[in-house]
């Protein structure tokens, strides 16, 4: 299972093969060494064998060890019988049942414990064939039953010690080499969330690693070292010094090795994961929203890798609404007015400001087509809440005035017969839209509007000092396709006077405080400005507006149009 193989290079199936060769090697070696290991303990350090009996010892392992193996091979061929089935499947390119694919994915992912516990369970038969050898090669000798159950059982105990540091090796080694092919069993990922398994997460395993590789250790220190003590009563003292010496370089030597196998193992399944996770984040933070991370851990680190590449998901996802977000702000745009209008006897300035991408205020400027004619009509619409639905449903009702407004009849019959087919476009969705339409005709002087749901256009008088709002009733577009909507007029424009159309974004807007901008300040910076041209005023508003925001990003959309009546010549 080399770190380079792809599934490309060759099937599941034959990759699992080539692994699962490598452990067997990999499993025979360290029970082997583990086995000649606490054999040379208890033969040539604690003395519980006589010398005459260590030929025989060695004969008795000897045998046993590949007993211990065959046993070993047939159960986890017993084990794996589901796993070679789906792989068999898989090598032939057939579709396996989801069951199967189930219990196959389970299964990978329980081989290290499996193979650790198959390693353990043969541990505890060698301990128990060495202590019953051990008795009954005793059984005519000096030594009381009760003396050679002890020994017997310090047998069956050291044996034991020996499997549990050889299973807590296998199952590492068999883990890191899982690691590999686990990806393939899980393209998608979800090891983590995998039920059923058995997952050794990072506190336990620290843990694991700190007993076995110091703890224990100590432990075993300290009690060979009390028996050591205890012969010298019986003893020629420097006899026991000597061999004790001699088992403090077997231990200390059989336990450096073990915490460097354990340590290394340990520390290379924590440090490679996360350096993986580093270097996938720097591609992140240097725009490649692509990188992602091979989930191959069931543990907290597979938890976050997998948590990684949903967040990567998320930022692509992100990334192409924002593209589609700023396409359609772009287009939104186009839509409204670029420049203001040269309407002849009106100084006229219209913006509009979105609080999202994309919002649903709109406003736009007519000219009647007759030549001469100083016939001029101001619209201004809001359609209700804002972003993407309601972007598309104002780019909707501005094809709607302008294919009507083109066409013979007055603004009521523009208004009702656009209402008409808003109201089929949005029926059932629970949207509206409020709308002003305003008519200036500066060869009669006068206004026509038609007010559908829309807050009425403010007119002032710098003269009186007074200002006039622009009623009338309708109810707002969309709602009901009967209504019949009515003009409203005003006549005698004077020169001076000033027509503030605008959305509830503007006076509704709240600062930090909760207060509100209000209209009363709205009047005030109008009178006060009142002798300024239609751009000034309008950037007034809005720059008053943001002061008293203080920096709050607005909740609403915010248009406003300013139309001032020139003086006749």
């Amino acid at each position: 299972m080399r770190k380079e193989i792809s599934k490309a290079e060759r099937s599941l199936g034959e990759m699992y093969g080539h692994g699962a060769r490598l452990l067997g090697w990999w499993q025979v070696g360290a029970n082997l060494i583990g086995a000649c290991t606490v054999t040379s303990y208890f033969v040539f350090f604690d003395q519980v064998f006589s010398a005459i009996r260590v030929q025989n010892t060695f004969y008795v392992v000897g045998i046993m060890f590949p007993v211990l193996c065959v046993i070993a091979a047939g159960l986890m061929f017993a084990w794996q019988k589901d796993l070679v089935r789906f792989l068999r499947l898989e090598k032939q390119g057939k579709e396996p049942e989801s069951d199967l694919r189930r219990i196959a994915r389970k299964k990978i992912l329980e081989l290290p414990l499996i193979s650790a516990m198959i390693s353990l369970f043969n541990w505890f038969l060698a301990g128990i064939t060495m202590a019953v050898h051990g008795m009954i090669a005793d059984i005519k000798g000096d030594e009381s039953f009760a003396t050679e159950l002890i020994e017997g059982i310090r047998v069956f105990a050291g044996c034991m010690i020996g499997g549990i540091v050889v299973a807590a090796i296998i199952f590492f080694i068999t883990e890191a080499k899982c690691r590999q092919i686990w990806p393939f069993f899980f393209p998608r990922g979800g090891l983590a969330r995998t039920t059923g398994v058995f997952r050794l997460n990072l506190r336990p395993r620290m843990l694991v690693v700190f007993v076995l590789a110091s703890i224990l250790p100590l432990v075993l220190m300290g009690v060979l070292s009390y028996n050591k003590a205890r012969m010298m009563l019986v003893m020629n003292p420097e006899v026991v010094i000597q061999s004790l010496l001699y088992l403090t370089a077997f231990l200390l030597t059989v336990t450096l090795a073990v915490a460097l196998i354990l340590s290394r193992q340990f520390s290379t399944g924590i440090i490679d994961p996360v350096k993986k996770m580093e270097a996938a984040m720097a591609r992140v933070e240097s725009g490649d929203l692509s990188a992602s991370v091979t989930v191959e851990r069931n543990d907290e680190l597979g938890v976050l890798a997998e948590n990684f590449n949903r967040m990567t998901d998320g930022l692509r996802d992100r990334y192409r609404l924002r593209q589609a977000l700023d396409l359609a702000k772009e287009v939104q745009q186009s839509l409204l007015p670029k420049t203001n209008p040269t309407f002849a006897g009106l100084d006229i300035s219209g913006t509009s400001i979105y609080c999202d991408e994309t919002g649903g205020d709109y406003f736009d400027f007519f000219r009647n087509d007759a030549a001469g004619a100083r016939d001029y009509s101001v619209v201004i619409a809001d359609v209700s809440e804002h972003g993407i639905p309601s972007a598309l449903l104002m780019a909707s009702t501005r094809a709607f005035l302008r294919q009507r407004a083109s066409l013979a009849g007055g603004i009521d019959s523009v208004v009702t017969d656009v209402n008409r087919q808003l109201t089929r476009d949005v029926d059932d969705s629970g949207r509206f839209i409020t709308l002003f339409f305003l008519q200036v005709n500066m060869d009669r002087r006068t206004l026509n509007w038609v007010r559908a749901g829309h807050d009425p256009a403010m007119l002032y008088d710098p003269v009186s000092d007074k200002f006039e709002e622009l009623g009338g009733r309708g109810i707002a577009l969309g709602l009901d396709n009967s209504w019949q909507y009515e003009s409203q007029s005003y006549i005698g424009l004077m020169g001076g006077q000033i027509i503030v159309m605008s959305t509830d974004g503007i006076w509704e807007a709240r600062n930090p405080q909760d207060q509100m901008f209000g209209k009363e300040a709205l009047y005030r910076i109008i009178r006060r400005h009142a002798h300024e041209t239609a751009v000034d005023i309008q950037e007034t508003i809005l720059s008053e507006l943001r002061r008293f925001q203080q920096n709050l990003m607005p909740a609403d959309d915010i248009t406003l149009v300013v139309i001032k009546v020139e003086k006749e010549a």
